[in-house]
């Protein structure tokens, strides 16, 4: 604002806009809020004008509503001003949801507020910072028309009887014409300022920078499984193959070969491309194994139970499969269960039950083993637990020492057919 080209811009014809728009609205706004109150305070003796007075109280909306219009003169960044969406439809769900909400009472004040004070100021800047200075600069027009060419009133208060004296006040008028226009933008800066501050929905903001994190968290998420599935398409379709035909070949090649040092390092070529091919697969299967792609949550459960060291009860009853991103991250808390499991809790036994019920996706792991497990302790499930929450779902763990413990996970969702993604 301290820059001399101010001057040549439009700001300063936006911020008079501003101020001036300001005052009339505010005028309006200060008539509107008297003739309310008074009708309402006559008839509330019928007991009429109790409703009307719960209009007053939402009077603050439309004047919020305006008044973020008009900061569009002077504010490039838009203002917030949604407000809750009913929790249910109707004139009353409207009406309480309004009432309860911070937002409209503070808009209410901000339109008492602006009615009683801040449009008085508005009238008093524009009428310092810009009616009189183009007063003061119309000298001469005035003392050629009104003055007859012989004397023009400046301000009401000095006359000016010569040309020079007429054009010299012009020429100081439009001095102070400059000034006051840095003081127009000042004062509109600071007014709008002021109204950002009151009538910005600081909810609703607050409210769609959540929505956009879980929104970007799921993008991230499902970005994520999409690229462990292409991995396991490409390990098990490129390198998986290439490995199963060398050890076709190093099988070939040493029932080909005469016994002796060149059949021993075949064989020995051979047992390696097989240890190789089932570390592969082990791999796969931990990226993202393909039973889970093909024939969904309950079988893939069933193979995680059966490689399982420690035995396992599967009990599943799903008459679908969920997302892919719900059943791939249940299917993974499943998997660090039984794993910690096995290497830590000394169980004799574990059980994974689960099913879909009300919308709901739930699924338990039970163990017999000493329990005391701690999430915190580098067991993986902590990972997990931010994974299941970017899907809106829960996880819990209750394992007293001594035992048992119960890994229980839920996720919102719906099934979909049995076959809807095999293939």
């Amino acid at each position: 604002m301290s820059r001399p080209g101010l001057l040549l811009s439009a700001w300063p014809w936006r911020a008079a806009a501003y101020l001036f728009t300001g005052a009339a609205a505010g005028a309006v706004t200060l008539v509107g809020i008297v003739t309310a109150v008074a009708v309402c305070g006559v008839l509330v003796v019928v007991l009429v004008g109790l409703p009307l007075l719960v209009l007053v109280a939402l009077g603050g909306i439309p004047v919020a509503w305006v008044e973020r219009r008009r900061l569009r003169l002077i504010d490039r960044d838009p203002v917030s001003g949604r407000h809750r969406v009913p929790t249910a439809p109707g004139l009353r769900a409207w009406l309480t949801t309004r009432l309860r909400e911070q937002g409209t009472w503070r808009e209410l004040g901000y339109a008492l507020l602006f009615a009683v004070l801040l449009w008085p100021v508005d009238a008093l800047v524009v009428t310092v910072a810009l009616l009189l200075p183009l007063s003061v600069v119309a000298t001469p027009l005035l003392m050629a028309t009104v003055g007859d060419g012989d004397e023009a009133k400046v301000l009401k208060q000095w006359t000016v009887t010569t040309w020079p004296t007429a054009f010299g006040v012009a020429v100081l008028g439009l001095l102070l014409l400059g000034l006051g226009a840095y003081v127009l933008c000042a004062a509109a800066g600071a007014r709008a300022g002021l109204a950002r501050l009151l009538i910005a929905s600081r909810e609703g903001e607050l409210d769609a920078e959540v929505v956009e994190l879980a929104r970007s968290r799921a993008r991230l998420v499902d970005a994520f499984e999409a690229e462990r599935r292409r991995i396991e398409r490409d390990l098990h379709d490129g390198a998986q193959q290439r490995l199963v035909a060398l050890s076709m070949a190093l099988g070939l090649a040493r029932l080909d070969a005469p016994p002796g040092p060149l059949a021993d390092q075949l064989a020995r070529a051979h047992e390696e491309a097989g240890r190789a091919l089932e570390e592969l697969r082990e791999l796969i299967r931990g990226v993202y194994p393909k039973v889970l792609t093909d024939y969904g949550l309950h079988a893939a459960v069933s193979d995680a139970a059966d490689r399982c060291a420690v035995p396992v009860d599967v009990d599943l009853e799903l008459p679908g499969r969920p997302a892919e991103a719900v059943e791939s991250a249940a299917y993974f808390v499943v998997c660090e269960a039984l794993a910690n499991i096995a290497r830590h809790s000394g169980a004799g036994r574990a059980r994974v039950s689960g099913g879909h019920h009300d919308g709901r996706l739930f699924l338990e792991v039970r163990d017999d083993g000493r329990g005391g497990a701690d999430p915190s302790a580098g067991s993986g499930l902590t990972g997990l637990a931010d994974r299941v929450s970017v899907l809106a779902g829960r996880l819990a763990l209750t394992s007293p020492p001594g035992g048992p413990t119960l890994l229980r996970v839920e996720f919102p969702c719906e099934l979909t057919e049995a076959a809807g993604r095999s293939a």
